[in-house]
């Protein structure tokens, strides 16, 4: 009961703090959430150490100081997803432009136009959740899937500020009949498979030199669907977000079903260690990514 108590107390804190957070400019709100990121980073030692564990073992060549640099700014990232969150309800079709430049959806305009639907993967990385506002606010009809939050108040919360603009997401414990009727309606499902999620079917493939254990859901339903799999990522640049649209992942499809998911599934994780990569700062590396170990 105390533990229960706990997660009111805090929640309605957090409530609080979300509304003043809301009355203020989004600079100013994003100056805040960003030096209070960086205060978790030296008061969270759990996710800290997390962090910098998993750097160190994808980054063997980069220096400490470098590592704690990247570290440091996933923290601050994380600060700002949070107030750019709260400020959901200010975002629509008038100004979203000022938030977010596009890149290449005609790549992804050109999958719609085949009629199967498309499987829109993407990682925690940058601020997923604007994307997925982004692609609503633009018009591109679907549903997203996630999982639902452990207390059923901030799960509320989250989904209130989704619903602002119309984002709908699919729970992965509801039947996979819901994500085949978006898709053979043409619409786009968004999945994020990048985690460890020993709870769902998974292989294990090749990220970051070492074995993960990795969702099979996005091939599976690629192969399963006939939709086009593609990648698409925002990436927090000089003040605004990017979003970025890539070329679809080609399925192979020899008859072998296991060995034909395993290499589309490593396909797939490999355009995502790509921009990890490219980005390290944006991804969320306080995640157990290779929690799960082969038996």
């Amino acid at each position: 009961m105390k533990f229960k108590f706990r997660r009111y107390y805090l929640y309605y804190w957090g409530r609080c703090l979300a509304f003043m957070v809301c009355l203020l400019p989004l600079s100013i709100a994003l100056f805040i959430a960003k030096s209070l990121g960086r205060a978790s980073f030296g008061l969270v030692a759990k996710y800290r150490n997390q962090t910098l564990d998993n750097l160190r073992l994808a980054f063997p060549d980069k220096s400490e100081q470098e590592i704690r640099r990247i570290a440091v700014k996933v923290f601050e990232n994380i600060g700002k997803i949070a107030a750019e969150l709260i400020n959901f309800p200010k975002i629509n079709k008038s100004n979203i432009d000022k938030f977010v430049r596009i890149e290449n959806f005609d790549l992804l305009d050109n999958e719609l136009k085949k009629g199967k639907g498309v499987i829109l993967l993407t990682a925690h990385f940058g601020n997923w959740e604007l994307l997925a506002l982004t692609m609503r606010v633009k018009g591109y009809p679907g549903s997203a899937i996630g999982r639902r939050i452990y207390f059923h108040k901030y799960d509320e919360y989250l989904n209130h500020l989704r619903k602002v603009n119309d984002v709908n997401v699919i729970y992965r414990d509801q039947s996979p009949r819901s994500i085949l009727k978006v898709l053979r309606a043409n619409r786009i499902i968004g999945m994020l498979a990048d985690q460890d999620v020993d709870s769902v079917d998974g292989v294990f493939v090749d990220f970051f030199g070492k074995s993960a254990y990795t969702p099979v859901a996005p091939a599976a339903l690629a192969m399963a669907s006939g939709a086009s799999l593609v990648p698409a990522f925002i990436i927090r640049s000089g003040g605004k977000h990017v979003l970025t649209i890539g070329k679809p992942i080609e399925m192979v499809n020899t008859g072998n079903k296991e060995s034909d998911l395993l290499t589309n599934t490593k396909r797939w994780s490999d355009v995502v260690e790509s921009y990890i990569r490219r980005y390290p700062d944006q991804w969320v590396w306080m995640h157990r990514r290779w929690k799960t170990r082969p038996k």
